[in-house]
């Protein structure tokens, strides 16, 4: 994927979905709070429901119990040639005397007794499908809604009570009382519930069907309802469900009748509708944010996109070896001009550095060359030494033989020897040679003696390592001297190191004058002889070969001698 669009996605990652979740938990959790503020409002309007109810049928429950325990019913019952006259008439309507009641029948156990209007026949009333719970009542006022008593369906609606009478003093049933109520009396009672815009309070049986509700539609239907389902329901509580083919909030509580319930239905688009602005701003959130990411990228991640491809073109152009500078973009003021503008002095100092490396290289084959031919003056040295060597064997003078033959050695170790790396035994036989030159100098001035074990011939070393220790001894501890001097070189190993121990017995020197002699600038003397530039110089090599444990050690103390110590590692050639 290329990094424009891993660009943009991040910021997709980390502004529009972040912005988007924000915003849909936003609307989730207040679309539940809304949901629950519902239901709690609706949870009040049905218990202060049902406490109007009660106390509506409560009136006539009350006017029911005074009128079946007065004589006059009691003895219409009881006696089937009962005369009823015009005032037992009114003594009887005025027991039932209410502005809610439409009429009222008194039934005995073999027929109609007494009604006001309307009353049905006996044998009709045993065959309605409440009749059977009148009697299980045991003489407890049962209440019938207009949709369980079918007057819903006939255009009449109205509310029944009917109830068993007892005889007063023996409580054998000796008739049956139904009072037929308005349906004003539920329309007054619902009709002064609380309910949100839309919604409807059901009075619902048992068996899921609609006893009354507050608009008056969908009486006698019967719903489905799954808490109806549940056995022993005797609590209150809320779910959403579908109801007429629409979401809605489904709040349910029981009644005081035990075989009703009161629901309230709230459609859930109205709870939403709360939510809707919240929805909104997060989508509109969530298009400013989507939108404010492509503007982004398209007006700065664009730009710098460009710059980067254009410094990696430009990479991919030095790597073939063509150096040519990116030009800087229009208004490129920030870290991406900066880039292009390193990576330009980067290309021309790389191209620079080329130059330069080229020429160098050129010095360098011209230096070879010249090295080649100065190679004739060594060959010219040894060939005169050899004509000298042999002139002084002619006249019989051994000792300028001896010395010429141990100055050519010596020459060809330290000149003509191309190896950096030599044999311990080579680099201490270019010491013999020194010595015996030396000796032919200082004559019986000093004694040397060189220690070198079999073992140890064949470890390599830095070549002329040895020699200008040999030489600071000479010049700084033996030559001054009054009596004769002694150089002993000792080579031993320890562990995985070699070590090389030049002792000397001259007059040794004390911690200033080592130290000053150390860091004398080699320009700022005239003889090699004079400074400390051999000690410096071969330690210096010793490091830069082998590393910072390697080099020399020097014990010196006035008066005692000196004592320089080569480390170096065990190398086999």
């Amino acid at each position: 994927m290329k990094l424009r669009r891993k660009i943009l996605l991040a910021i997709i990652l980390l502004v529009f979905i972040p912005v988007i979740a924000l915003g849909g938990v936003s609307y989730y959790s207040f679309s539940a709070a809304m949901e629950k503020k519902s239901n709690d409002f609706y949870s009040i309007s049905l218990l202060e429901t049902d406490s109007k109810l009660k106390f509506a049928l409560s009136e006539i429950t009350t006017i029911s119990n005074s009128a079946i325990t007065q004589q006059t019913v009691q003895q219409m019952l009881k006696q089937p040639d009962y005369p009823i006259t015009y005032e037992r008439r009114q003594e009887i309507n005025n027991l039932v005397n209410h502005p809610m009641i439409a009429s009222f029948a008194l039934y005995s156990n073999e027929q109609l007794v007494y009604h006001t209007s309307g009353g049905m026949p006996l044998a009709e009333l045993r065959g309605q499908d409440w009749y059977k719970a009148v009697g299980e009542a045991e003489g407890r006022p049962l209440w019938v809604g207009p949709g369980e008593n079918g007057s819903a369906e006939s255009g009449a609606p109205v509310l029944i009570q009917a109830r068993m009478i007892k005889d007063y003093y023996s409580l054998e049933d000796i008739g049956t009382f139904v009072i037929y109520v308005k349906p004003d009396l539920l329309d007054q009672v619902f009709w002064e519930a609380a309910t949100l815009k839309q919604g409807d309070i059901l009075l619902v049986n048992k068996q899921g069907r609609i006893v009354f509700n507050k608009s008056g539609e969908h009486i006698g239907e019967r719903a489905e309802f799954p808490f109806l389902a549940e056995e022993g329901v005797n609590g209150k509580g809320h779910y959403v469900d579908r109801y007429l083919g629409e979401k809605s909030l489904i709040t349910y509580m029981p009644s005081h009748n035990k075989d009703w319930f009161l629901v309230a239905i709230t459609p859930s688009k109205l709870i939403a509708a709360e939510s809707v602005s919240i929805r909104n701003l997060a989508l509109i959130l969530g298009l400013i944010s989507l939108v404010s990411a492509f503007l982004f990228d398209r007006f700065f991640v664009r730009r710098m996109v460009r710059s980067i491809i254009s410094a990696v073109n430009g990479m991919k152009r030095v790597k073939q070896g063509i150096f040519v500078p990116i030009p800087p973009h229009h208004g490129a003021q920030d870290e991406t001009g900066l880039l292009i503008d390193g990576f330009n002095r980067m290309s021309t100092q790389i191209q620079e550095l080329l130059a330069q490396v080229e020429t160098e290289q050129a010095r360098k084959k011209e230096a070879e060359l010249q090295a080649l031919v100065a190679q004739i003056n060594p060959h010219f040295i040894y060939n005169s030494l050899e004509s000298i060597n042999s002139m002084a064997v002619l006249q019989g003078n051994k000792d300028i033989s001896k010395m010429v033959i141990s100055l050519g050695k010596l020459l060809r170790i330290s000149i003509s020897e191309h190896h950096e790396l030599i044999p311990l035994s080579m680099e201490l036989e270019h010491v013999r040679h020194y010595m015996r030159i030396q000796k032919f100098r200082f004559e019986e001035k000093f004694d040397y003696e060189i220690e070198l074990s079999d073992s140890l011939r064949h470890f390599v070393t830095q070549k002329l390592i040895v020699q200008p220790i040999v030489e600071n001894a000479l010049y700084h501890g033996i030559e001054p001297m009054e009596e004769s001097g002694y150089i002993s070189i000792k080579v031993s190993e320890q562990r995985d190191d070699i070590v090389i121990d030049v002792t000397d017995n001259g007059p040794g020197f004390d911690p200033e004058t080592l130290i000053e002699l150390w860091n004398k600038d080699q320009g700022q003397l005239k003889k090699y002889r004079e400074n400390g530039v051999g000690l410096k110089n071969v330690h210096e090599r010793l490091r830069i070969r082998f590393g910072s444990r390697y080099g020399l050690m020097i014990c010196s103390s006035a008066g005692y001698g000196s004592m320089i110590r080569i480390r170096i590692p065990k190398i086999l050639t």
